[in-house]
């Protein structure tokens, strides 16, 4: 299997062969995460950031009054917390949505790392800089889109991302995201999220079975996501 994090960076540069051995050394240790369990959880204080090498999940708050926000969705090559390396105390937790493998990479490894290898530090910086993006543009479809503009975009971008990592087939992929996830993660209510779907089935656009989305209709998604993949920094170069 693929190092999902190094076809991830391998997407955007040029990674050396040494560079390639320590990203190995990254994932060598692992543990696995049931669904619906979380990762890290908001209050502590970990000594490790956790690297996504199967499965997804979600970054999440829960207010006083019960009610949840999913601010993030995470796929495989993603670090889930990279951030806690400098921010120390967790604001936030982060749920394995379906049954998940994370890499525990130390935090005392990653600053032995911004000493020794600065285009690997540029790198993980970059990590940083492109889960921000992303955070932007889902501000931007919650803000400016329709209900079924914002799941569409939410469709569009999650198949691109998990393309870079190989996993797709054809246009389907699989998505472990409940009908009450997706409503957290859209900020609508369960109602106009199935609503929202249904839509989206008849306009021809989508087959959504268990776990597994098929696209059927890319360009007519597309447009009506007004996606457009600039803000995933897709292109290759020195960094």
């Amino acid at each position: 299997m693929s190092n999902p994090f190094l076809l991830n960076l391998q997407r955007r540069d040029v990674i050396t062969a040494p560079e390639r051995a320590i990203i190995d050394d990254m994932t060598q240790r692992s543990r696995r995460v049931e669904a619906k369990r979380d990762i890290v959880e908001e209050g502590t204080m970990p000594t490790d950031s956790c690297l996504l090498l199967e499965g997804m999940a979600a970054r999440y708050s829960v207010l006083d009054d019960g009610r949840r926000q999913i601010t993030a969705v995470h796929v495989a090559g993603d670090f889930v917390d990279l951030h806690n390396l400098l921010l120390a105390r967790m604001d936030h937790s982060v749920l394995a949505l379906g049954d998940c493998t994370v890499a525990m990479v130390s935090h005392d490894f990653l600053r032995s790392l911004t000493t020794t290898h600065p285009h690997l530090t540029r790198l993980l910086w970059f990590c940083t800089v492109l889960d921000a993006a992303i955070h932007r543009q889902w501000l931007i479809a919650s803000g400016r889109l329709s209900s079924v503009g914002q799941v569409a975009h939410f469709l569009c971008e999650m198949f691109t991302r998990l393309s870079v990592v190989e996993l797709t087939e054809g246009f389907s992929f699989r998505l472990p995201l409940n009908q009450s996830e997706l409503s957290d993660a859209m900020g609508l209510s369960v109602v106009h999220v199935n609503r929202t779907l249904q839509e989206l089935r008849k306009r021809g656009l989508i087959r959504w079975h268990g776990d597994q989305v098929e696209i059927l209709d890319w360009p007519g998604l597309v447009a009506l996501a007004h996606f457009d993949p600039t803000y995933l920094n897709l292109e290759s170069r020195p960094r």
